[in-house]
């Protein structure tokens, strides 16, 4: 294959310890040695102005920070990842691979926070200028095997990650309804799938999207 495809816009979601870094990585390494060019990002972040507005909305140590406050640094941060970085990417033709999106913020804050999650796409939707993704891959992970998988060793969580199960469970939940009620752009797998199979299942529907022949460059 060439790198002459249309850009291709994939997000991948689900809660945190789902393991989507790593589903995304093994999926950019595969493209990448098909010979297509392949964009990995993450929320928030993705620009310098993002990486700025991860560390306030993530870090513990910043004080006290509303539910409200705490969506629109979201939406800012989207803003200029959707404007900056993914937009620019696709019409250069790359594959785009976000480490979270909308969804993101529309389960954590619409459903975790209890701001709704009809508000929070509203004004997702407005700040990235109505952008979406081609396919959402939902890794679909249960609160407290996530927080397991995260602080295995000594790792530390970061603000939302530390928020009870119950907060997780919401998340979850929201995830898996955002997914049903537009099947045919989502791809919901069980996180605790083995590694390799998830990359498989993904690879094989991401294959569908572009028409690219199996097993080339393997």
């Amino acid at each position: 294959m060439t790198t002459q495809n249309p850009g291709l816009f994939i997000a991948f979601e689900g809660g945190d310890g789902a393991g989507k870094s790593t589903q995304a990585a093994e999926l950019a390494a595969t493209l990448e040695s098909r010979g297509l060019t392949v964009l990995r990002t993450r929320e928030p972040g993705g620009t310098p102005i993002g990486e700025k507005l991860r560390s306030l909305v993530l870090d513990h140590g910043h004080g006290h920070i509303d539910a409200h406050t705490e969506a629109l640094i979201f939406a800012a941060s989207r803003a200029a990842h959707a404007s900056q970085v993914i937009r620019p990417a696709l019409e250069r033709g790359e594959i785009v691979l976000t480490d979270r999106y909308i969804d993101s913020s529309v389960a954590y804050q619409g459903a975790g926070r209890d701001l709704g999650t009809e508000a929070v796409r509203n004004v997702n939707e407005w700040a990235t200028s109505g952008l979406q993704p081609d396919l959402t891959v939902l890794l679909d992970v249960d609160p407290e095997v996530g927080r397991r998988r995260r602080t295995a060793g000594d790792a530390a969580e970061d603000r939302l990650e530390s928020e009870a199960d119950e907060f997780h469970a919401r998340i979850r939940t929201a995830f898996l309804e955002l997914a049903a009620a537009r099947p045919e752009q989502y791809l919901v797998l069980p996180a605790h799938l083995p590694v390799d199979e998830l990359a498989v299942r993904i690879l094989s529907r991401v294959e569908s999207l572009l028409s690219l022949p199996r097993g080339v460059g393997a």
